[in-house]
């Protein structure tokens, strides 16, 4: 029984589980949306399921393929995946399983869901390539956690409107600049080991600017996404709340590049629950 939760709290420890939180809020906001309301217990459980098992399938093949690069790195060479606490057939079959019920979950979803199944786990695995020959892997990143509300909007509808791609948009620019901050950890590390991202190309300077656009963007997606919605006050006290919480973020880096962790983990963790309480509000006082 030990061995297992040993396991198991490596796994969790590998994937940096606590960190679905990033793109669980934006589904449920989306099925909120879409359903009007109370969109029942079978979404919500399919939801979880489905945002739980992308997310370990898109960590397993990014922790999986980077090992190499991991172990030379001295911020990542302890993770379970590189000091062999996980080994590497585990991986594969963490990958495997969590891809088969993901894609068994769009199943019982719908047809549309179903279609789009093998695709979004293409993306979901671009990832960890693209860093190894383009700066757009910040860009794909991105693309993986904006899939989350247009996963939730087919669940519900069967169909992708226009609101929900500008929630979509919104995540998208949102996780890819706040991934640029993150990414200044490894500015040398990238350099030293021809990796490409933004920061080792541009500078921790120009970063910065093009994480400040990129939050900025967010704002006026998530805009276009109240508007679009026909969304109220609690919509637009989330939109006001997002801004000022992104700006603390770019504050807490650009003083103390040490504040990374802060700014990346807590204040976005914060941002994507408060914009689902507040779009709860807005639906219950609709």
């Amino acid at each position: 029984m030990n061995s297992l939760k040993t396991k198991l709290a490596n796994l969790s420890e590998m994937i940096m589980f606590q960190h679905s939180i990033f793109s669980l809020p934006f589904i449920f906001i989306a099925m909120l949306v879409a359903s009007d309301g109370w969109f029942g217990w079978k979404l919500f459980f399919l939801g979880i399921l489905a945002a739980i098992s992308a997310r370990n399938f898109a960590m397993g093949v990014n922790r999986y393929l980077d090992r190499d690069i991991d172990a030379l790195n001295p911020r990542t060479k302890n993770r379970p995946s590189v000091d062999g606490r996980v080994s590497n057939s585990t991986m594969v079959g963490f990958i495997v399983i969590n891809a088969l019920i993901f894609v068994m979950v769009a199943y019982f979803i719908n047809e549309l869901a179903l279609k789009f199944s093998i695709p979004i786990l293409m993306i979901l695995g671009a990832y960890t390539l693209f860093k190894r020959f383009s700066s757009l892997a910040h860009i794909i990143l991105g693309i993986s956690l904006g899939l989350a509300p247009i996963a939730g909007v087919v669940a519900v509808s069967g169909e992708i409107t226009i609101w929900s791609l500008y929630l979509a948009l919104g995540v998208m620019f949102w996780v890819a600049g706040f991934d640029l901050l993150y990414s200044l950890q490894d500015i040398e590390f990238d350099k030293a080991n021809n990796l490409h991202s933004i920061p080792s190309k541009f500078g921790a300077k120009n970063t910065m600017h093009i994480a400040k656009v990129f939050h900025i963007l967010t704002i006026i997606f998530w805009t276009l996404f109240i508007v679009g919605a026909g969304l109220t006050f609690f919509a637009q006290l989330a939109i006001i709340l997002s801004a000022i919480m992104l700006a603390y973020e770019h504050y807490l880096v650009n003083k103390d590049f040490t504040k990374i962790d802060r700014a990346f983990f807590t204040v976005n963790g914060y941002l994507g629950i408060m914009f689902f309480i507040l779009i709860v509000l807005d639906r219950l006082a609709a």
